[in-house]
């Protein structure tokens, strides 16, 4: 088995555990493996035990991957910010965006998304600790901008997704999360009906699902440190 193999086993055994400590269904989490900066033959070592849904930020990198990854029946999600001259080759080769914070970019998504594809799974990436450094929406302006995601025919609007402030300790990583949760919450609570928590990285995925994380982004506890250019 290589090391990949390995560490993705590691991975879902991990899962499994936390998912009975605080009670979650099983099966309630899914493994998002974050394959930025890795190549193809990374991607497809996970594939071949199972894996199928990838996660990636920067659209040229992610291309090379999904044509050489093309006879695999892979899911891939893009996490990354997006800029405006790139939403048409996101809308056209993505099956998830996790990282809409702006209704201009999710109408452009909407009017790019070829006929013939199912609508474009969608999460409104929400910026909790206000980082100038970091995408994602301000907790107060969700629910506006969740009502137009909610309205564009070729988007289905999931959830949310956060990235929120490195820390160490498990109580301080679960305050975001249990925030985030609290949002998609309200949505609900108004009409919507979400489904996805978007959260929780290799550090922080105990914390995540324990607060309800649905979705969680490993990277590095797959795939090894990632490489720099």
């Amino acid at each position: 088995m290589s090391s990949i193999a390995q560490s993705l086993e590691k991975i879902r055994n991990r899962v499994t555990v936390l998912e009975r400590r605080y009670e979650r269904s099983p099966g309630a989490v899914r493994v998002l493996a974050v394959s930025k900066t890795k190549p193809p033959e990374a991607v497809r070592a996970a594939a071949e035990i199972g894996q199928r849904e990838f996660g990636e930020n920067h659209v040229q990198d992610a291309l090379t991957k999904l044509d050489a990854l093309a006879d695999m029946d892979l899911v891939w999600h893009f996490i990354g910010p997006i800029q405006s001259n790139k939403t048409r080759v996101v809308a056209a080769r993505f099956h998830w965006v996790h990282s809409i914070d702006r209704a201009k970019i999710a109408r452009r998504l909407n009017e790019q998304r070829p006929d013939g594809l199912p609508p474009l799974e969608v999460c409104i990436q929400v910026n909790l600790s206000g980082e100038t450094s970091k995408s994602g929406v301000e907790p107060q302006q969700v629910e506006e901008l969740a009502q137009v995601v909610s309205e564009l025919p070729r988007l289905r609007l999931r959830g949310l997704m956060t990235l929120p402030q490195p820390c160490d300790e498990l109580d301080d990583q679960r305050r975001p999360f249990a925030a985030l949760r609290g949002l998609l919450e309200t949505l609900n609570a108004g009409g919507l009906a979400l489904d996805t928590l978007s959260m929780g990285m290799t550090n922080d995925m105990e914390a995540a699902i324990a607060e309800g994380a649905t979705i969680i982004r490993i990277g590095t506890a797959i795939f090894g440190p990632r490489e720099v250019a």
